[in-house]
């Protein structure tokens, strides 16, 4: 899976990400209360958006542009923590280089008046931890995450993080959602994508797919293609990546005639010339081996050190010896005939 892009602050500008093993999915502008994303315990989203002035009373002092998340309690309430990790920012003059963050209460209305902090303002360049008093249960609380200045500066200052929610006040949800297996199959071929653990599936893109709303569609795309299905579960959007690789497979023919008149002379393997590591090995009906070659870069005509083979039936081994994983061997027969 790929790693989500991570937040940046650039001035007045942050992007943000949270970050779990699920790719990232894009949501709406958080730069102010409505737009609030919802944090989900120990879940991912990300996100990007231009952050806003506010009229929120500033619960950080020296704080500038907002964003928003919120979150709710479970049903039994209590302390959650909110946690900033991996925090980055870029070191610029005029700058404090620092993010800050707190947790407040609020009736919903999103009216400035209407926020109570409930957490100490905390802000730090490096990880950093704000914990609440004990909170509400089944209640919605806001976090604003923002920017810190010196002296009012514009100047731009990158910075990126992770943010995550847990604590008593959080559930603990255990999703086992699946894209499934990645898969390799040939030109032309068909297979079955295998998405588990979610209420609702949607796939992208859609091209080679026989629907985008199932789980198990059938994919029979053109060329390698990186699929994507979302879900969404308890009000989280989830998303996992499936890889359908499409290779060139290779076809050994039976029978070739290496007479000399130059018609069908060699034993040519259409589609091993995409494989340089592979390995090919013949051999006569006692098990002698006649032939072997690494790379397959001239082929089998028919002789062994030079030496013309008797129209005969013959065996080969072909390993494909590929760089990220090995399929099985290729075996079979061969008839040379003169």
């Amino acid at each position: 899976m790929r790693e989500p892009a991570r937040p940046e602050l650039i001035g007045t500008l942050l992007l943000l990400a949270v970050l779990r093993s699920f790719t990232a999915v894009c949501q709406p502008p958080n730069d102010d209360c409505a737009g609030a994303l919802t944090l989900c315990a120990q879940q991912a989203l990300s996100g990007d958006n231009t952050g806003s002035q506010s009229l929120i009373p500033g619960f950080c002092p020296g704080t500038d542009d907002l964003v928003w998340f919120t979150f709710t309690t479970n049903s039994q309430g209590g302390v959650v923590d909110i946690a900033l990790t991996g925090i980055d920012c870029a070191q610029v003059p005029g700058m404090d280089n620092e993010l800050s963050v707190v947790v407040l209460a609020g009736d919903g209305s999103c009216a400035p008046a209407s926020f109570t902090s409930v957490s100490n303002c905390a802000n730090d360049s490096m990880d950093l931890v704000v914990s609440t008093q004990a909170l509400a249960p089944d209640t919605p609380y806001w976090i604003i995450v923002s920017g810190t200045a010196n002296n009012g500066a514009t100047l731009n200052a990158n910075c990126s993080f992770d943010i995550t929610a847990s604590g008593p006040g959080m559930d603990i949800v255990d999703v086992d959602f699946d894209a499934g297996p990645d898969q390799e199959i040939g030109e032309g071929e068909v297979t079955q994508l295998e998405a588990s653990g979610g209420t609702s599936y949607d796939w992208s893109p859609t091209s080679g797919l026989s629907g985008n709303t199932v789980p198990d569609p059938f994919a029979s795309p053109t060329e390698t293609t990186t699929y994507t299905v979302t879900t969404e579960i308890n009000g989280c959007t989830y998303t996992d990546q499936v890889l359908v690789e499409v290779v060139r497979r290779i076809a050994p023919p039976n029978t070739f005639t290496p007479n000399g008149d130059g018609i069908n002379d060699t034993w040519t393997i259409t589609g091993l010339d995409q494989y340089p590591g592979a390995e090919v090995i013949i051999y006569d009906r006692w098990g002698q081996r006649v032939f072997r070659s690494t790379g397959y870069g001239e082929p089998w005509d028919g002789t062994n050190n030079g030496v013309r083979l008797p129209t005969a039936t013959y065996y080969y081994h072909i390993r494909l010896n590929q760089v990220e994983g090995n399929s099985p061997p290729y075996t079979g027969s061969i008839s040379i005939v003169r």
